[in-house]
């Protein structure tokens, strides 16, 4: 169902924001999906096309048989050949390990995690080795579907506001006025950014994986 709500709110704190809800397509709340599934699935996407992303993705899962599904401990159990083998750099799959040891230590538990600030959520879980804030924020917008998380170091919300507020600084300077603009938008600017990502044409460019 739209969150009609959050539209109502946005749509009259910023008019610049509600003229690009008015002229794009609905958005609508995702499912909650398996944190420690997105998580894995962050590290495999970083850095490369989603096409590459999708091969090595379906390459990682034929490592679990039947269903596909890499247990946290079968993770650990697989040494680094193994995954390299399926098309993983030594780098990332020490960070798949560390993102299953992490599971295994009941640290990536949903009622807890859901119940964090966004800070607190961030912090916890760039204390995993290659998990960055910016994966982070990602992960809360749509694993979780977060209503109130605002990305300002993200690329293409950086252009759209730019393009759209008429927006001059670099930078931190840049996202200093990002975040005194995206305050009208509490507490929905999940959604503010999910439409920013869409005015970037007429083609939906909310990313297809975190």
């Amino acid at each position: 169902m739209l969150n009609q709500a959050a539209i109502e709110h946005l749509s009259a704190a910023d008019p610049v924001l509600g003229g690009v809800i008015a002229g794009g397509r609905a958005i609508h709340p995702r499912p909650h999906e398996d944190l420690y599934l997105a998580l894995l699935r962050a590290i495999v996407s970083q850095q490369i096309s989603t096409k590459a992303a999708a091969a090595i993705w379906k390459r990682f899962q034929s490592l679990f048989p039947p269903e596909g599904y890499p247990e946290p401990r079968e993770v650990l159990a697989l040494n680094e050949e193994e995954l390299r083998a399926v098309g993983l750099s030594r780098q990332k799959a020490g960070y798949l390990k560390a993102i299953a040891e992490y599971n295994e230590r009941g640290l990536l538990d949903y009622e807890h995690l859901t119940s964090l600030s966004e800070e607190a959520f961030t912090q916890h879980l760039t204390a995993i080795k290659g998990v960055g804030r910016w994966t982070a924020q990602m992960l809360q917008m749509f694993a979780l579907d977060q209503p109130d998380v605002f990305s300002e170091g993200d690329l293409g919300v950086q252009n759209a506001m730019r393009r759209l507020y008429g927006l001059e600084e670099t930078g931190r300077a840049l996202q200093k006025r990002m975040l005194v603009i995206a305050e009208a938008w509490r507490p929905y600017r999940t959604l503010a950014c999910k439409y920013l990502w869409q005015s970037l044409d007429q083609g939906t460019q909310i990313p297809p994986t975190v």
